[in-house]
């Protein structure tokens, strides 16, 4: 069953559209998706309904409500690409945080004992500042970007994160990914997967990014890393 609830901002300035889909049963646990800079699409709905069908509760907040609350954006559209970007930078990571952390309580109100989270590119970016900042319980990045900004972070990891790298990212260089590496890969909460050759994007759903061999290997690494860690 999918449906759009209003989760309560932590900031006390307005309430946070999500997309929810959930399982038939019991919820094993509970994943936010965290979308791209493209809004909750039909991408990111579609990723949140194959973890309902594996049992997850799974929710998308809009992380641009207080700005351009309900876009949803084609990335194949250079015209809707560059809009995108203009959210980009607007967009208040800081503010995210919040609205993830908000995104985690409403998951536990809902009976889940465990919250973990899948984000992609400035998704990516949260999933990472989850990590750092919050008591989420597993964390997911793909194609994060300015995370090598904010390796001082490191120290705060307490719960197991996975970031998936593809190595080609024209948003994440060669030195922010060789930075990443320096700093995390003796972390030992911290799983770093590398994929040759693969650019930004490489793990969407649907469109011109998605590598289908790559998103498969990925998507089973998180599937597999997720179960482990929110059992």
């Amino acid at each position: 069953m999918t449906e759009t609830v209003q989760i309560a901002s932590l900031k006390d300035d307005g309430m946070i559209p999500a997309y929810v889909a959930r399982p038939a049963g019991t919820p094993r646990a509970g994943i936010i998706v965290i979308p791209e800079i493209f809004g909750v699409n039909a991408g990111i709905r579609q990723k949140c309904d194959k973890w309902a069908e594996a049992g997850y509760l799974a929710v998308a907040p809009d992380i641009f409500w207080r700005f351009a609350s309900g876009v949803e954006l084609d990335p194949d559209v250079p015209e809707q690409l560059q809009e995108a970007f203009g959210y980009f930078q607007q967009y208040d990571a800081a503010l995210g945080v919040y609205d993830i952390e908000a995104a985690i309580r409403w998951l536990r109100s809902q009976g889940t004992a465990k919250v973990g989270c899948a984000g992609y590119c400035l998704g990516g970016r949260l999933a990472y500042m989850a990590a750092t900042r919050t008591d989420i319980d597993a964390s997911v990045g793909y194609y994060g970007v300015m995370i090598d900004q904010m390796l001082d972070e490191a120290h705060h990891i307490a719960k197991p994160l996975m970031l998936h790298i593809p190595t080609a990212d024209h948003f994440v260089t060669a030195g922010a990914q060789a930075a990443i590496h320096a700093a995390l890969d003796d972390h030992p909460r911290v799983t770093l997967h590398d994929y040759p050759g693969l650019d930004h994007g490489f793990a969407a759903e649907m469109g011109d990014r998605r590598d289908e061999a790559g998103a498969e290997l990925a998507d089973s690494r998180t599937v597999a890393f997720l179960k482990e860690h929110l059992a």
